[in-house]
């Protein structure tokens, strides 16, 4: 199960699950996006499931008509999320509600109801909550977003002890600057010079969706199955420095 399977981060990740085999769960708002990204994919057995996930009442029936048409999830992986780049003086406590809306509370109330007696497999189930190096380094006038990433790395400690007895595995993945429709109008991906400066802030340039699709691919699969409660940086050395 893929949110924000309709652009950027969560479509690369819903293509790329699909060429490892895998049948997809696709959610975001837009449902024509979402065709978009069908289109894209290998495979049969996807799912369209077009889902306002700050509509947390209809949450728990988005989830059992899911598994009533594909099978228990085995891995869900949270890409859905806002940004932006803003002074404290226009921050808001409606607005900081807005992000914690977006980037928080419908990752832990959509893992919540995944987490529920057969809606996983009983093998257990990989969750993946979509962090950013904003989490654990500062920049200015990203407090807000950084708050809301800074939670989801910090839940994902709990909830990997939590879950543990029940072999689901809790892990985030935290990626530095990837070039994506959210942010390709952003000044600092625009501008020539100033793009060329971000950039060398990453050690390894700025990074292209399937580095982290690649990163979800393996948190999903066996290969990380000893791996729980942990913070991926997928940042081109971003925080290194």
């Amino acid at each position: 199960m893929v949110t924000g399977a309709s652009s950027g981060i969560g479509r690369q990740c819903a293509i790329d699950c699909s060429k490892m085999g895998a049948k997809v769960v696709l959610v975001a708002r837009n449902e024509e996006r979402l065709h978009e990204t069908f289109s894209l994919m290998e495979g049969g057995g996807h799912l369209i499931q077009p889902f306002d996930l700050t509509n947390f009442e209809e949450m728990p029936s988005l989830v059992k008509t899911i598994v009533e048409k594909v099978g228990p999830i085995d891995g869900l992986l949270n890409c859905a999320g806002i940004s932006t780049t803003e002074p404290l003086k226009l921050t808001s406590a409606e607005r900081l509600d807005e992000f914690f809306r977006a980037n928080v509370f419908s990752a832990v109330m959509l893992s919540k109801e995944v987490c529920k007696m057969k809606n996983y497999r009983k093998e257990g189930c990989s969750i993946v909550m979509f962090s950013s190096v904003m989490g654990v380094v500062g920049e200015s006038m990203k407090s807000s977003y950084s708050l809301t990433k800074g939670a989801l790395i910090s839940g994902v400690r709990s909830l990997a002890c939590e879950y543990a007895k029940k072999n689901i595995r809790f892990n985030c993945i935290s990626p530095g600057v990837v070039e994506t429709p959210i942010n390709v109008n952003q000044p600092y991906m625009k501008d020539p010079e100033l793009r060329a400066q971000f950039a060398a802030k990453h050690l390894l340039g700025i990074g292209q969706t399937t580095d982290i699709s690649n990163t979800c691919i393996f948190l999903l699969s066996d290969a990380s199955r000893w791996m729980t409660g942990q913070n991926l940086i997928v940042d081109g050395g971003y925080t290194v420095r």
